[in-house]
Order: C-alpha cells, then structure tokens, then sequence
C-alpha cells in the first residue's frame, strides 16, 4: 500500500506532467481532502526525504523537482507538439520520458561547451533519436558533491 508521501509524490509528478507545471500546495491540499495547512506539511516532508527536489527559499513554492524544473532552463520539454516543460538538467530531461508513458518527448538543449543545439527524442527512456548522432552527458562536479551543488550538478 503506497503511503501518503508516495501518493502525494505521485500526484505530482502526474500533476506536472499534465499542467506543464508544479502544484501548489493547495492543489495538493484539495486532491487529499486535506486542509491547507495539511497539503503544505505534506508538501514540506516530502522535500525533506533527501531527493533531489526542492522549494524556492523561503517559500512553499516548488521550484524543482525531478525531473522537471519551475524556472526556465536549458532543456526545453515538448510532448505530442506542447511545449512548456523544463527539465532540471541533461540527466533528468531524459528521465522525464516516464512521466508520460507511450509517449515521445522531444529535448532541446544547446552544448554548455561549444553552444551548438542539441536535440533527443525519448520515449520510456529509450533514445529514439539524437542530433548530432553521439551525443555524450558530462557534470563537472564530482559525484561525492552533487547533493550540495544540485542547482549546477
């Protein structure tokens, strides 16, 4: 039986991927049958779980949580043609693939080396396509690092 942070994590997940964007905790306060104040503590513990997601400082607001991203960035989602989903980095954009099952996503990005566009389409983390052909991830931060540094891992 799933608990109430694997629900909750669940919807959303499933949430942003319909929307193109985060829940607010209201949202998540409503889908429960849950108070405000109730949606916000759930929201709230499963921040503090330790994955890599994460609250805009001082607010309750979502700014990331994996794969996707609130704040524009590099990687730029579109499914079936709808554009409006970020993902946090390389890694997770093509990990947001399971977030629509059966589906294909396209990932624009451009090369943070050498600013050419990079373009993959994915689907159930499978890459169905990539141009240019080769394409190779790289994070210049050690692993060990990662959890401090994840804004720029």
């Amino acid at each position: 039986m799933p608990s109430e942070l694997d629900r909750t994590y669940h919807f959303i997940i499933t949430s942003w991927a319909e929307r193109g964007d985060p829940p607010h905790f209201t949202d998540i306060a409503r889908a429960f049958g849950v108070s405000p104040d109730a949606g916000r503590r759930r929201l709230h513990d499963l921040m503090a779980v330790g994955l890599p997601n994460w609250l805009f400082p001082g607010t309750d607001l979502i700014a990331s949580f994996a794969p996707f991203h609130a704040l524009p960035s590099s990687y730029r989602i579109t499914v079936d043609g709808r554009t409006g989903w970020y993902a946090q980095c390389g890694f997770e954009s093509i990990s947001a693939s399971f977030a629509f099952p059966g589906r294909t996503i396209a990932i624009e990005t451009t090369c943070l080396d050498c600013g050419e566009p990079l373009r993959i389409a994915v689907r159930e983390g499978q890459i169905e396509s990539e141009d240019p052909r080769g394409i190779v991830g790289y994070v210049d931060v050690p692993t060990r690092e990662w959890r401090a540094n994840l804004p720029y891992t």
